[in-house]
């Protein structure tokens, strides 16, 4: 099946994942904590004058931990609706999967360090 690419068909997608943004900043205690992160390296960032190059790197980092939170998200919303009950190997998969954001927090933080503290200093 080919897909739709009528105008209204792209806004209406769009506007699935809006409503994806909004559910995962209201429902997840973390996705809150990423946003504030991300808001305070965007400023540090234009506080100290990053060039091209420099933002690209934090544009990546943030992009990764956003990616990987919201797949985590969605691994756990799958899980809970399919298997309500605790399951070895569902909480091994949600398990797996929040590791997979720790791994893009702690690679963003270290890329962050990196530009803004060879920025500052």
């Amino acid at each position: 099946m080919a897909p739709d690419l009528r105008p209204r068909a792209r806004l209406s997608s769009l506007g699935h994942a809006w409503r994806g943004l909004r559910t995962l900043l209201r429902s997840e205690a973390n996705a809150r904590i990423h946003l504030a992160a991300t808001l305070a390296v965007l400023i540090a960032g234009a506080a100290l004058g990053l060039n091209a190059g420099e933002w690209a790197l934090l544009v990546f980092a943030i992009a990764l931990v956003w990616v990987a939170e919201a797949l985590n998200t969605a691994i756990e919303h799958l899980a809970n609706a399919l298997h309500p009950e605790r399951h070895p190997l569902i909480g091994q998969a949600k398990d797996i999967a929040a590791a997979g954001v720790l791994l893009a927090a702690i690679s963003a933080v270290a890329i962050a360090a990196l530009v803004l503290w060879q920025r500052y200093a």
